[in-house]
């Protein structure tokens, strides 16, 4: 049975998030799991997400899951914007709640291309990191 979809395509956040995924070298989208999720060989970032023990999609649904560096994992937990993901949490991944920015005109993109960024070399084959340091 397919998963419902849990995003709607009209969404402000998503569009700007889908932007900044996908200028990316060998970036791509699909839905999986009900959700936008852009990957090269490996998934880099998933749109939406829940925490443990709470499976409603509404509260984290404008969010980006992103797989940081370890080192800077427990600080951006410290951010109250932020929050540790269902199912992916444990692996080391977190949840930037898009909403808790502000609206879509007020979210620092750059903060949030940065976080893509970062998960994107942490999972990114080398010879597309490479592609991307010499833009």
């Amino acid at each position: 049975m397919a998963h419902p979809l849990m995003f709607d395509g009209a969404d402000p956040y998503l569009a700007r998030v889908r932007g900044i995924c996908l200028a990316l070298p060998g970036a791509d989208e699909k839905v999986s799991h009900g959700r936008p999720s852009f990957f090269t060989t490996k998934l880099f970032l998933t749109y939406g997400g829940t925490v443990r023990g709470d499976h409603d999609p509404e509260p984290y649904r404008h969010s980006v899951l992103v797989l940081p560096d370890a080192a800077e994992r427990p600080a951006l937990l410290g951010d109250a914007r932020f929050y540790d993901p269902a199912y992916v949490g444990p692996s080391g991944w977190v949840g930037l709640d898009l909403r808790a920015c502000g609206p879509p005109g007020e979210v620092d993109w750059q903060e949030v291309a940065e976080l893509v960024d970062a998960s994107y070399r942490l999972t990114a084959p080398a010879r597309l990191v490479r592609e991307l340091d010499a833009r």
